[in-house]
């Protein structure tokens, strides 16, 4: 065989696992089906299932999905990111959300205070400037940014949710830094 199909050719080890089976009255030539993990995971099903739990929950994670359709997480990874085309996201995290009236007040009439301090004396405008920021701590443990992921898909929503802040806390402390 070896001087017929030179390199192409089986190794001693095959032809003789060949010969036993002959041998033995098992004269088939196709592969038998093997017990284990099918090779291919990637199927329109498991794709569906996949889209269908994102779908119920967008903070599911992907170790869970792989643990209830029984895959390994990374080619539920694979599933996610190429076939459907989703990442998972983190909420942008805002500490209050103002209106639009709330803003327009805001800015203007501060800026036109400023404004009017200056005018009336250049030099020692800055010398008389006090700036204050305020901002609460409160007692508890707010959502870790890994908790608040979503899966999205990339083309119609590639930017992350807004998170505001409206959880009540059973107590806070308001720390004014001039």
């Amino acid at each position: 065989m070896t001087e017929t199909l030179g390199e192409h050719a089986s190794s001693y080890a095959t032809v003789k696992n060949c010969v036993a089976q002959f041998k033995r009255g098992d004269f088939s030539t196709c592969d038998a089906p093997r017990p284990g993990r099918p090779k291919i995971v990637t199927t329109p099903e498991i794709i569906d299932q996949i889209h269908g739990l994102i779908l119920e929950d967008s903070r599911i994670s992907a170790k869970s999905i792989a643990g209830h359709l029984g895959i390994s997480r990374e080619r539920v990874g694979s599933i996610v990111h190429e076939d459907l085309d989703m990442r998972k996201l983190s909420a942008k995290w805002i500490p209050k959300c103002l209106k639009a009236d709330q803003k327009r007040q805001r800015c203007p009439s501060q800026a036109e205070q400023h404004l009017e301090y200056f005018c009336c004396d250049p030099n020692d405008f800055l010398s008389r400037l006090v700036t204050l920021n305020e901002t609460w701590f409160y007692h508890y443990d707010p959502e870790t940014e890994q908790q608040s992921m979503e899966w999205r898909h990339s083309v119609s929503h590639p930017h992350p949710q807004k998170k505001i802040q409206v959880q009540k806390s059973a107590g806070r402390l308001l720390a004014s830094i001039f």
